[in-house]
């Protein structure tokens, strides 16, 4: 089965069955990072939440989403598109939830869709330089681009770091389905996998978080590296209703919650 229209024809397309267990996952993890964060009191000491299980969600969405990106989709700019709608949906409910500072948050979704149309924008790069597209053309599209992370990087959730792991799981994900048996093949995998990594790690303080979050991307670069094959289907798909509303819906619950409770007095 060939690849999307946006990539290499002549690779095969990886199993997706893993992403069935993997969406349930990133909204488990997710759910309850929020809560433990903005809904439960600090007396219940639950903060170990957000720096072990709530660092597995945002690596895990980023995953999915180069994944279905890179393998399943013709047309990866809709998919951000549609990604952009939950997203603007969801801000009115997520900039309700209490934090500590002040200013303009973009929720996750411009991250992954910012991200998205960053990483697809890489990898049809060099088709379109082989197609006859100028190279200072190609400049101009990379400095935009690059004034485009300076700027988004201030304003949504994960900051500038958040915005480049898109990219850098379509470039791992990539040259990990795609690498031969030859030991140069596999070093170029191994550095491409790198980035992902590294970002991955920066992107939070603690030990505990750090080790998680790297361990997430870990996992997915092992399932492209071959162990999708492994993944059986999860017995229940989650239903795409339920996928699509559930971001927005969340925090509109949690925030309905802390205007009952007077947890939005200070937010």
């Amino acid at each position: 089965m060939p690849l999307a229209a946006n990539a290499d024809a002549t690779v095969t397309r990886p199993s997706s069955a893993w992403t069935g267990w993997g969406q349930w996952l990133a909204l488990v993890t997710m759910t309850l990072d929020h809560l433990a964060r903005y809904a439960m009191p600090d007396a219940w000491h639950m903060g170990w939440i957000d720096s072990s299980l709530g660092r597995v969600a945002f690596p895990l969405f980023a995953a999915m989403v180069a994944w279905h990106g890179l393998f399943n989709t013709r047309d990866p700019l809709r998919y951000a598109r549609r990604v952009l709608v939950i997203g603007l949906i969801a801000q009115l409910p997520y900039a309700l939830m209490p934090r500590d500072v002040d200013g303009l948050i973009l929720n996750i979704c411009f991250t992954l869709s910012l991200g998205l149309i960053g990483g697809a924008w890489l990898q049809g790069l060099p088709g379109r330089l082989a197609n006859g597209t100028a190279p200072w053309r190609a400049v101009a599209e990379g400095l935009g681009a690059l004034a485009v992370w300076a700027l988004a990087g201030q304003v949504v959730e994960y900051g500038h770091l958040g915005l480049l792991m898109i990219p850098f799981y379509m470039l791992a994900l990539r040259s990990l389905h795609s690498s031969g048996s030859g030991l140069n093949e596999h070093l170029a995998s191994v550095a491409a996998a790198l980035p992902v990594l590294v970002t991955a790690g920066l992107m939070n303080s603690s030990g505990m978080a750090k080790t998680v979050t790297v361990a997430t991307c870990l996992a997915v670069l092992l399932l492209a590296a071959g162990a999708h094959r492994l993944s059986p289907r999860v017995p229940v798909q989650m239903p795409r209703r339920l996928w699509l509303a559930w971001y927005p819906a969340h925090f509109a619950a949690i925030a309905l919650w802390l205007g009952l409770t007077g947890g939005l007095a200070g937010a």
